[in-house]
């Protein structure tokens, strides 16, 4: 693996608008990829989410939530140090739950990671979204988008669409910006029980689910009140 900071990413703050995250881009606050995403799921995705949370009651819901947003938190901080050779130790106890399942990925997943063209980056497409994806370069001799995922419990390819969907968002506005022609995504991920599981998509598949989050960027500014594309997101 081998560090070639070609591009310049741009700096930015988060936000909250009406609790939902932007970016600061300039004088654009840009809605999230996740944003986007969490706001225009099916119907189908709604009901099963609904069913989870009643079912485990709501606040063992946003228990079981907020440890794995922890946990995954962690495990991408632990990720990020090994990649930029800074080395770290998380001794809390979700640190020492996230570290086991860092090190599966490492061993698992990053050996084909060839090329870093920058880690932690934040992406936008200028009037429309912005995100931070994990890290941008040449996974297994391809130009790829590369995130990391932690999980409860292992996920079959069919549940985790919105995550194909996400990596193409941030490819779009890779290529967009910096003229590059990413055209791979791949998931990395690990479960709290050490299984690790590897995701791809690339070429015709991958640009189905860019034109999937097109669509949903559009549902998404049609729905949200006083947002227009390129519109209402200034700062006075």
């Amino acid at each position: 693996m081998k560090f070639n900071r070609k591009y310049k990413y741009p700096k930015s703050m988060r936000s909250l608008i009406n609790g939902k995250r932007h970016y600061d881009i300039g004088n654009d606050k840009l809605p999230s990829v996740t944003t986007i995403l969490s706001a225009t799921q099916s119907e189908e995705k709604q009901a099963s989410l609904a069913k989870w949370k009643a079912r485990l009651g709501d606040q063992q819901a946003d228990r079981v939530r907020d440890i794995a947003a922890m946990r995954g938190t962690a495990m991408h901080k632990y990720l990020e140090c090994y990649i930029n050779g800074s080395g770290h130790k998380d001794l809390t106890s979700i640190g020492k739950e996230a570290e086991p399942m860092a090190r599966k990925i490492i061993e698992s997943g990053l050996g084909d990671l060839e090329e870093v063209w920058g880690q932690e980056v934040t992406l936008y497409y200028p009037g429309l979204y912005a995100g931070a994806t994990d890290v941008v370069g040449i996974y297994d001799g391809r130009e790829s988008i590369i995130d990391f995922k932690q999980t409860n419990k292992p996920k079959r390819r069919e549940w985790i669409e919105d995550y194909f969907v996400q990596l193409g968002a941030y490819a779009m506005a890779h290529n967009y910006v910096y003229g590059t022609k990413i055209q791979s995504g791949v998931i990395l991920m690990c479960s709290k029980d050490l299984l690790f599981q590897k995701f791809e998509v690339w070429d015709k598949e991958f640009v189905g689910y860019q034109h999937a989050f097109l669509k949903r960027t559009d549902q998404y500014y049609k729905n949200v009140p006083n947002h227009k594309k390129g519109q209402g997101t200034k700062n006075d």
